[in-house]
């Protein structure tokens, strides 16, 4: 079925995201490791982050995209 065939009529169209939560559904597999980072950017990253390993996670993850998109 094409996508212009479909019947959206009873649903009404959703204009406003604000309330939209991202990850509710994708649970990448965790692998715990063991690292060694420099005392001044966990320190900085706790102070910062109440959930710090998610935001190391997270930074690592913009910078293996960024330059997986370069490579």
């Amino acid at each position: 079925m094409r996508d212009e065939d479909i019947d959206y009529s009873d649903i009404p169209p959703v204009r406003d995201w604000s309330g939209a939560k991202r990850g509710l559904f994708y649970r990448p597999e965790k692998q715990a490791v063991t690292i060694r980072l420099d005392a001044d950017v966990v320190a900085w990253f706790k102070s910062v982050e109440p959930k710090y390993q998610t935001a190391v996670n997270r930074v690592l993850r913009e910078y293996m995209l960024a330059h997986a998109k370069a490579g």
